[in-house]
């Protein structure tokens, strides 16, 4: 098995408000430590802006995958339900990533560890 070459460029590439589609994945990408060594990737679902009446500004919403393709939504009748959402409001988005630009950043993640000691990982 062989994966393409790729140039990475040394800086993240998250997805903009403005390229945010509803119903589309995208990928949040966070580490767990300082010195971005240990990454963890969530799915996670796009269902809109301002969904709530109170929201100020532009907030942006977002929903875990696997109850999204189950068919939930914000607005499923039923309690017995469960459905992650998040909201976040513009300015403060953590990095969500379209598939390849997530993969680029774990392969810098990757390009990191290389250059560590294993017994520092």
């Amino acid at each position: 098995m062989r994966f393409e070459e790729r140039l990475l460029k040394p800086y993240a590439e998250p997805v903009s408000f403005s390229e945010l589609r509803q119903g589309v994945i995208y990928f949040s990408v966070s580490y767990l430590d300082d010195q971005l060594l240990m990454p963890t990737v969530e799915p996670l679902i796009y269902v809109g802006e301002n969904l709530d009446a109170g929201d100020v500004g532009r907030v942006l919403y977002f929903q875990d995958v696997s109850s999204y393709r189950r068919g939930i939504r914000r607005d499923s009748p039923s309690k017995e339900d469960e459905a992650t959402f998040f909201a976040v409001s513009e300015g403060k988005m953590p990095p969500i990533f379209e598939y390849e630009r997530a993969l680029d950043e774990l392969l810098r993640c990757a390009l990191r560890r290389r250059k560590m000691p294993e017994d520092r990982l």
